[in-house]
């Protein structure tokens, strides 16, 4: 029995040794690199027996795979990310660092400040930057804090500066107005010496100041021409009276017919005024703010397009203030057909708007000069919804809107950029006191 298992375990290990052999054979033909000592090192090996049986274990070579070359380059993918794993820790040691170095400031300094001698070494630099940062902070808030504090003051300044001028010119008025009434009520009574009352009733009723054409009117005159106005007992000069629309008595403070005299001008030319009164013309600045001081005055503004439509804007308030002031516009409640352009909105609102020229900026578009983008003279805001001092074209227009413009007029706004803009024929601005009755 024994001799039969020896046979049949021998002719087991024979078959499997030839087998062993021819595939190193095979093996060889295909890998003729590889070292002699690799080739098919074959182990047969006994284990304990158990009973009868003796098993045997036979070591075969390990299977052996070419991979392609690119998967080479896996090792140094590991190598660059354990690298970054090692820069991130450090950062974040650094960060850790950095965030205890801080707690420890804020613990030994006052108003964010390290105390003098506080501090690790060699961040004396960061700390000394850091106080000149606070430093420059702490300047710049009070300087913002101070130019707030000269702007409130230099409003109360301009106010103040109004009132007392106002209070004082309005003094004067009164009493110039007082006198001038005494002497007229004096005039029309007789002396001792006139006997005949037929000479007394025809002798004319004599006014020593007219302070507008409303005075004018009041005395008998009512045919629209020139006149002269004494709004301020030292200045008197010639203004021209429409004393035809709305029942008359209205000064004109401009008008613009037919292009004839051009509105861009300088800074003292719209203070003392230019043009043809009978014609074209700026009163003046200077004279507008007289008249609109001696009364309260309402504005009204006539206009009249290429195709013949006119409205007009009625303003129960109108003032213009001195040149100090920069001649600012006040205008009050709006009524009329033509639309409120002086106040158009939030963003264009001419009230309460400084005078601007092409040479001097006081209007409130922060990156240029609306007088000299517009060509004229007029209270800018930043910068219109009106310009009643624009170029004169005698028809449609393109390019920039320099032109006569009333922003509420029905059509004016629809233009489209580059297409034709339409102007006006004519444009008047004239006052009248408020409380006058025709």
């Amino acid at each position: 029995m024994k001799l039969a298992t020896w046979c049949w375990l021998s002719s087991a290990v024979l078959a499997a040794y030839s087998f062993l052999v021819a595939a190193n054979n095979v093996t060889e033909e295909e890998v003729k690199d590889e070292p002699a000592k690799d080739n098919c090192p074959l182990r047969l090996e006994s284990r304990k027996c158990e009973g009868d049986e003796c098993p045997y274990q036979v070591n075969l070579p390990p299977l052996t795979i070419q991979l392609p070359k690119q998967f080479g380059r896996i090792e140094e993918v590991f190598k660059e990310v354990q690298n970054l794993k090692e820069i991130v820790n450090s950062l974040k040691k650094c960060c850790q660092d950095c965030k205890l170095q801080g707690d420890d400031n804020r613990d030994l300094g006052r108003d964010g400040l390290l105390l003098p001698g506080t501090g690790a070494a060699g961040g004396a630099d960061d700390n000394s930057v850091t106080g000149l940062e606070s430093e420059v902070n702490k300047l710049s808030s009070d300087l913002k804090n101070a130019k707030e504090d000269i702007d409130v003051l230099q409003g109360r300044l301009e106010r103040l500066n109004l009132v007392n001028m106002n209070n004082i010119e309005n003094y004067v008025d009164s009493k110039v107005a007082n006198l001038t009434s005494v002497v007229n009520s004096l005039d029309g009574k007789c002396s001792s010496k006139c006997s005949n009352p037929e000479q007394i009733q025809s002798r004319p009723v004599l006014h020593l100041i007219y302070n507008d054409c409303s005075d004018y009117y009041t005395i008998g005159h009512r045919s629209s021409e020139t006149y002269r106005v004494t709004p301020d007992p030292q200045t008197s000069f010639e203004v021209y009276c429409d004393m035809e629309t709305m029942g008359g008595g209205w000064t004109v403070l401009q008008s613009r017919l037919d292009g004839s005299i051009n509105f861009t001008k300088t800074w003292q030319d719209y203070k003392a005024g230019f043009g043809n009164l009978r014609r074209e013309f700026w009163l003046g600045n200077d004279k507008i703010h007289l008249l609109t001081k001696s009364k309260e005055m309402i504005l009204r503004i006539d206009l009249e397009d290429f195709n013949g439509v006119k409205l007009y804007a009625l303003y129960d308030h109108f003032y213009v203030a001195n040149e100090f002031l920069k001649y600012r516009l006040h205008v009050g409640n709006y009524n009329g057909t033509a639309g409120d352009a002086l106040r158009f909105s939030k963003h264009y609102n001419h009230d309460m708007k400084f005078f601007t020229t092409p040479d001097r900026d006081n209007d409130r578009y922060p990156s240029g000069n609306c007088g000299l983008y517009y060509s004229s003279g007029w209270w800018f805001d930043a910068c219109l919804s009106a310009n009643l001092n624009g170029k004169y074209y005698h028809q449609k227009y393109r390019g920039i809107r320099n032109g006569i413009f009333w922003g509420t007029w029905p059509g004016m706004s629809e233009a489209q950029p580059g297409s034709y803009k339409s102007s006006f024929k004519k444009a008047k601005m004239m006052i009248r006191p408020k409380h006058f009755k025709p």
